[in-house]
Formats: structure tokens, C-alpha cells, sequence
């Protein structure tokens, strides 16, 4: 049995790369360490994927603690031949001294680190195991692949607190056979040691593996999957090809390990959603897993998380008739496909994940890739014209510019950068983003129909295009409630009020709207995309003694945006305080800014408003037309379907229902 041990690298004479150079490859990256170790070892799994099955590639990251079972042979086999001066290599303390802490990183369905184990042996097309393990900054040798210079495998050693990874691996030997590999690796800093009595200079570059021949090597065969058991790895099923990267002491950036783990999930879906939809029916092309100790963090769906289903929603429009080809004209060039959507969406909720990427509460960005479609960035376009509007794009890469794109990444593959080109390549670059900005501006430009001979555009439109000139906070208009929600005021007095208000010279940014299909009824309005409203939250009938009340309505609060589903709703939530049955009906329109009057039939092209439906305490939806109320203290809602970038008008009128 082969005992591993130990191998310190020596400065050979004519020269070798020292650790720390390897480590400051990545450069000072604007990401975190847990996102791009997301980001390289997808795109080193998804590089690595067998050319000859069509499932799925498994990938995933494990968060666990050596359990007592395991932790003598951790003792015992991963210090054997170690450095004695802990400086120079922290293992040593990380091992000794509490709990050991793992990350493991595995993909399956993948071809595994093959090829020669040793770099000067590596003179054909199979060289995983030597790019992985050995050499620094090899040229991918994969077309369309993700990677370019694989200088992203640093990030497992920077992720280590003591510099240390385990490499276990399944791959086919040369002659069609399954072999296993095992072999630790640590990149720390270099050093001057003694040896043999002298002292030594060493690059702190380590291997542990079979030290027996003059090079280490890894542990082949029996011997690795003995090895693995003993250090209680994860292995391979009988017919399994894969690699696991176990990072040992990982930093967490501050996480519980619980956290990290739904952290690492929702960071997967970010930057690796392009690889977990299916498209066309097909499989999708990869299948994601996140775990802590044992227990599973599901990874979300980017179908049914926002804003992630916007970016998918625009890929699926690349893919379509609605996608459009972006060229460059001078050299003429073919860039890529681009697809965007255009949405009514309340703000969204910060996370972690999204804060990472400088998307917080509103989306106004465009998902660039090359043709692996990995996500290399988001980059922001110009604002939308009010918070409640947004919108997603995605760019990919054409094929034939793909090592364009490729040399135009940082180490870090995050960022296409014009200025590290020489022309015309770096025109090809500053032209794609012109083409995108182009066409976000037709996104969110003037959108009307005009009918021949007039000059005319829709409301949406003209409201989106004038909404610069109006002052006060950045938005589509502005508004302001008379009265409290849920108060008693009665409409005389409310425009009263507001009447007062503007000769005092207090500024609206909107009109005040009254329904006129019942005296009964007030109308709250909002413009889509700023969420105010304003309006009369309660219309009183006056009471005469021993004469029945007559049914009203009390709004509770100001309409707000909600999601229901993959649709964008405007809620209204009311009350009917008379307690006896009533009939609600809503009456919708689009109001018109400045002018007071209100548009309920649309031009030929556009939206209206329409009722989704009426919602109880419960949650119950009621999709009826009009709906039948026992009044009293419950708060029921409208939920209604806003027509994109206009002022929709909600009024809700009652009636008493007879007794049969």
C-alpha cells in the first residue's frame, strides 16, 4: 500500500513561477470569492462535458465538516512529509486544531482529469490532468468553451485559508478504462528552507501524492479509491466520470455555513441560469445541487425568480422571430443576437447575490454571453423612466467572434474590455454595446400609433417621453393623496381640499379623478410604475334618521403593484362597512395627465386595463365580472391587469343586493 506523502517544490536553476505570482493572477476582482469560484468551476465542468453522452452535467457544491469517523485519517495522511514551519504552510494548524471545514466542488457527466500526469509528457490533444495540476496559463484547447486561459482554477487555492485543495478525479485511461486519480495540492507563498543541511530556496507550490518515483504523482487506481474512503471523499458509481475539488478550511466571507450554502444556490442560478432552463423541449444542459452538511438548499428556479424570469423571457425572444442580429458595418461584421422584454414590475427585494452584481431594487440590464452561454456580466443600460418599469436583455455572441469576446475578458471572465484590444477588434466590442444601447432606446422610446395625416402618439408613450420635464423625484409623474387611506372623507370635501391645496400653490403631478357611474364610489388612480396613489379612500352617503344606510365603499391604503404568478398585477384592497350584501363592479380607464379626463377606449394597437378578479381575506380569487359581498370589517381587493406605461384609473362602484 502506498503511503502518500508530502512534496515541496525546489527553484529549479533555470527559474519557476512562485506561488504568490500564481495567486495574483486573478488580479483584485470585483466579485467575492464564493461567486467566482460559482463562475470557474461551472465553466471548467462544463468545458470538461463528455462529448459522448446527452444527459445533463451534474454539478455540484457540498458544504460539510471531517466527521469523527475521518479525522484521525486526516491526521495521520495529510501531514505526513509536511513542512514543519506552519508559516510556510498553514495545513499544518488547520488540521491540528478543531473542527476541518470542506467545500467540495463536483461534476459528474464530465470526461475528468486525464491525459499524461506529467508536463513534459503532455504533447497531445489530452492534457487535463497537467492544465489542472501542473502548468500555469495554458491556452484552452476547446472551441466555444468557456474558459481561456484557465487561470481561474486559482480561485479554489484563494478560497482556502491555508492554500490547500484535494483533487479527486475518474477518467478514461488510454486503453478505454476507468482510472481514478488522487492528489492534494497547496499554493502558498515561497520560502528558503533547509534541505540536506542547506539551505534551499522553494516556489510554495506542494503536492501530496505518490512521492516513490523521482516526480510525485498522484495515487492511481485501487490505491485512490482506497485513499478517498479513508478520508471519507464522496466517490465515483461504477461507471462514473468526474472530478470533486475539495477545498479545505474554505472562507465563507463571514457566512454560517447554512447561509453559505443558500448563498452559493442563489448565486448558481445568477450567473449559471443560461444552463438550467430547457429549451425547445430539450433537457437542460446542466443540473445544479447545493448542500450543508448533508442537507440540501434547493437551487431556485430562474423561471419563477425575479428578476431572473425577465432574462429568460428575453432569451427565449432572441431565440424567436422577435430577436434581432446586431452588426457592425465598418468592418462589416456579424456580432451576435439580441432580445429584450419590457415589464411592469414592482421593486424587487435586494439579495445578496443581486447586491454582488449592482442589481437592487430595479432592472435595467443586459446579460451578455458569448455561445457557451455562460453569463459573463450584467451590464446597465439607461434607466427606465419610472421604478415600476423594467426591463431585461440578453446578448449572445455570434460564433465566429467568439475569441473575439474571449480576449476581450479578464482573468476572472466578468467584463468584456474594448480597451485590452488592438483595432478592429476593439471596435467589434464598442459596437456591440452601441448596437444594444440602440436597441434599448427603441425599447423604451415613443410607442404609439398614429392614424395617417395625424400627429398623435399613445398615452403610455407621450407620458414616458414627457416624464423628464416634470420635477421631484426620478419617475413617471408624481401624485399625492388628500386624504389618509382609510379615512371617512367624503368627495365634496376631499376636492375641496385639494381645490384649497392648489391655490395655496402646493404642486399635484396629477389631476384627481372622481367615477361619474356612481355617486357612491370614489376612484383611486396610480401611474404604472410609481405606485402613489391618490384619490378618495372612502365616498359617505349622508345618513337621514330612520332612512337605510346606502352601500359605500372605503378604500384601505394606496393601489400597489404585486406579482401573481408571472403576471404584474395592480392591487386595489377595500372595504364594504355597510353589513349588508352588496354587488361590486370596477370601473377601469387610463387617465389622462394635465387635462382631467380619462381614456376607456384604447387606440388601435394598445392596452386597457382589465379586472383579473376579486380577492377575499382568504386569498381566494373570484374572476367573475362582478361579485357579491357581505358587508363588513373584511378587506377584500381588486386585482387588476394595468396597461403598460399609462395612468390606470381604478373605481369601484356598489350596489345593494335585493333580498329574493
Amino acid at each position: 500500500m502506498i503511503e502518500p506523502r508530502w512534496f515541496s517544490q525546489p527553484y529549479p536553476p533555470e527559474g519557476a513561477s512562485a506561488a504568490e505570482g500564481i495567486r495574483n493572477q486573478l488580479g483584485r476582482p470585483e466579485l467575492d470569492l464564493l461567486t467566482i469560484l460559482v463562475r470557474e468551476s461551472a465553466q471548467n465542468s462544463w468545458d470538461a462535458r463528455s462529448a459522448t453522452s446527452m444527459d445533463p452535467v451534474d454539478y455540484r457544491i457540498d458544504v460539510s465538516t471531517v466527521g469523527p469517523a475521518h479525522i484521525g485519517a486526516w491526521r495521520d495522511l495529510l501531514l505526513a512529509g509536511a513542512p514543519a514551519n506552519t508559516d510556510e504552510f498553514p495545513l499544518r494548524d488547520t488540521i491540528r486544531h478543531g473542527p476541518v471545514r470542506l467545500l467540495s466542488v463536483s461534476d459528474r457527466g464530465t470526461r475528468g482529469l486525464g491525459g499524461p500526469t506529467r508536463a513534459n509528457d503532455a504533447v497531445g490533444s489530452d492534457r487535463d490532468f497537467v492544465s489542472f495540476i501542473r502548468n500555469i496559463g495554458e491556452p484552452r484547447d476547446k472551441a466555444l468553451g468557456g474558459g481561456t486561459y484557465g487561470f481561474g482554477k486559482g480561485i479554489f487555492y484563494l478560497l482556502s485559508k491555508p492554500g490547500t485543495i484535494l483533487v479527486h478525479t475518474r477518467c478514461r485511461s488510454p486503453h478505454g478504462g476507468l482510472e481514478t486519480r488522487l492528489i492534494g495540492c497547496t499554493l502558498w507563498k515561497s520560502h528558503v528552507a533547509v534541505q540536506n543541511g542547506a539551505s534551499r530556496r522553494f516556489t510554495g507550490r506542494h503536492w501530496w501524492g505518490d512521492a516513490s518515483g523521482e516526480v510525485i504523482e498522484p495515487l492511481m487506481g485501487t490505491h485512490a479509491d482506497t485513499m478517498a474512503r479513508r478520508l471519507g471523499l464522496r466517490p465515483f458509481a461504477p461507471e462514473e466520470t468526474g472530478t470533486t475539488v475539495v477545498v479545505i478550511d474554505p472562507s465563507l466571507d463571514g457566512l454560517e455555513p447554512s447561509e453559505a450554502a443558500d448563498y452559493l444556490a442563489e448565486t448558481i442560478t445568477w450567473h449559471l441560469w443560461p444552463k438550467m432552463i430547457s429549451v425547445e423541449g430539450e433537457n437542460p444542459a446542466m443540473r445544479f445541487a447545493v448542500t450543508c452538511d448533508g442537507v440540501d438548499h434547493p437551487v431556485p428556479d430562474p423561471r419563477e425568480t425575479a428578476p431572473l424570469d425577465m432574462f429568460v423571457s428575453a432569451y427565449e425572444a432572441l431565440n424567436g422571430p422577435d430577436g434581432r442580429d446586431l452588426q457592425c458595418l465598418k468592418p462589416k461584421r456579424h456580432l451576435g443576437r439580441f432580445g429584450a422584454v419590457k415589464r411592469i414590475r414592482p421593486p424587487l427585494e435586494p439579495s445578496r447575490a443581486g447586491r454582488m452584481l449592482n442589481i437592487e431594487s430595479l432592472v435595467h440590464h443586459v446579460c451578455l454571453m458569448r455561445p457557451a452561454e455562460l453569463v459573463v456580466t450584467y451590464r446597465p443600460g439607461p434607466k427606465p423612466p419610472s421604478e415600476n418599469v423594467a426591463y431585461a436583455g440578453v446578448f449572445r455572441a455570434d460564433e465566429s467572434m467568439d475569441e473575439v469576446y474571449a480576449k476581450a475578458e479578464p482573468p476572472t471572465h466578468d467584463a468584456w474590455n474594448p480597451q485590452s484590444l488592438e483595432r478592429p477588434e476593439s471596435t467589434f466590442v464598442h459596437t456591440t454595446f452601441r448596437r444594444v444601447e440602440e436597441a434599448l432606446d427603441q425599447l423604451l422610446s415613443l410607442g404609439g400609433v398614429a392614424r395617417s395625416g395625424a400627429r398623435s402618439v399613445a398615452l403610455g408613450a407621450a407620458s414616458t417621453f414627457f416624464s423628464g420635464l416634470v420635477g421631484g423625484a426620478w419617475g413617471i409623474g408624481g401624485a399625492t393623496a388628500y386624504a389618509k387611506p382609510g379615512s371617512t372623507v367624503t368627495r365634496a370635501g376631499a376636492q375641496e381640499a385639494a381645490r384649497n391645496r392648489r391655490g395655496a400653490g402646493a404642486s399635484t403631478g396629477g389631476r384627481l379623478h372622481s367615477s361619474t357611474a356612481d355617486d357612491d364610489a370614489a376612484t383611486h388612480e396610480v401611474w404604472n410604475g410609481v405606485g402613489e396613489g391618490i384619490g378618495f379612500p372612502d365616498a359617505t352617503a349622508t345618513g337621514v334618521p330612520g332612512r337605510p344606510r346606502r352601500p359605500r365603499v372605503q378604500y384601505v391604503g394606496d393601489p400597489y403593484f404585486d406579482d401573481r404568478g408571472d403576471l404584474t398585477v395592480l392591487v386595489q384592497e377595500f372595504r364594504l362597512p355597510v353589513p349588508i350584501p352588496q354587488r361590486v363592479h370596477v370601473d377601469l380607464a387610463v387617465a389622462l395627465p394635465g387635462v382631467g379626463g380619462r381614456e376607456t377606449d384604447p387606440p388601435i394597437g394598445a392596452e386597457m386595463p382589465a379586472l383579473v378578479g376579486w380577492e377575499d381575506g382568504d386569498g381566494l380569487l373570484h374572476t367573475s365580472e362582478t361579485c357579491v359581498i357581505d358587508g363588513g370589517e373584511s378587506v377584500w381587493r381588486a386585482v387588476v391587469r394595468p396597461a403598460p406605461d399609462t395612468m390606470t384609473e381604478i373605481g369601484i362602484r356598489v350596489e345593494a343586493v335585493s333580498a329574493p
